[in-house]
């Protein structure tokens, strides 16, 4: 896929891997709009990339449609998805109080798994309609995963689902948007310096690092990013979950 000149869209576009992913994007070229539930922070990024922001909920049709068609007013339909917003919830399943609330198992699977696929299904109908470029792509659409979707600890019954979710629609949905010539990937990214982890005293953080055989330390977002822009990049992965994570291993020495 060629990126010069072309729209993009980046959910969860205002901090974190989204933030790096969408500078990273605009910095080959593409006009990126930024969607994210936090307007100020959007509206900074899209500043400094000379972008768009947009409010979104992605978990909300409503919201997702405007937001989509607002980010095709400016830039003109997308032909890159990059699906960064989510959010992680540490809960046990039976707790203190008494079983984990229904409620929060399902806002979880609703940011989390449902936001992507809304955000997905939206992004593609538009992509199938676009003219191909000459190596006959009309779009690609990058989705966000976690190791925790094969790895999940104690606490994160409902985060693990919601990522496992996304490992496990990749490949059909991928064979289904081939005839339309729309690429569909997914990143696996283990332990990463977003802001998160990057409020944790330092003597956490290294902690956290052992856990990673090399290189032992947390990830860069700028990482990510340069994974997702190789996807874009490279018409002939599709369908495909990488694992992003120094080959984290979840019982450190």
């Amino acid at each position: 896929m060629l990126l010069k000149d072309q729209a993009a869209i980046v959910t969860g576009g205002a901090s974190g891997l989204g933030a790096a992913t969408a500078r990273k994007l605009a910095a080959q070229g593409a006009k990126v709009a930024v969607l994210d539930l936090n307007a100020k922070l959007a509206e900074t990024v899209a500043a400094e990339i000379k972008g768009v922001a947009v409010t979104c909920d992605v978990s909300d049709a409503a919201s997702a449609e405007a937001a989509i068609a607002q980010a095709t007013k400016t830039h003109g339909p997308a032909r890159v998805l990059v699906n960064c917003a989510g959010i992680g919830v540490a809960k046990r399943v039976v707790g203190r109080d008494g079983p984990m609330a229904l409620a929060d198992f399902e806002k979880v699977i609703k940011v989390n798994l449902i936001g992507t696929f809304n955000m997905l299904r939206l992004a593609a109908t538009e992509m199938s309609k676009l003219e191909p470029q000459a190596s006959g792509e009309r779009g690609v659409i990058i989705n966000t995963a976690s190791v925790a979707a094969y790895d999940g600890q104690i606490g994160q019954s409902a985060y693990s689902a919601s990522k496992g979710g996304i490992v496990g629609m990749t490949l059909p949905i991928a064979r289904e948007l081939a005839q339309f010539g729309v690429r569909v990937l997914t990143i696996a990214p283990g332990l990463f310096l977003t802001p998160l982890l990057a409020n944790l005293p330092q003597e956490a953080q290294d902690s956290l690092a052992a856990a990673i055989p090399f290189p032992r330390r947390l990830g860069h977002a700028d990482e990510f990013a340069a994974l997702a822009l190789h996807m874009v990049e490279n018409s002939y992965l599709n369908g495909e979950v990488v694992r992003l994570d120094g080959s984290l291993r979840m019982a450190p020495k």
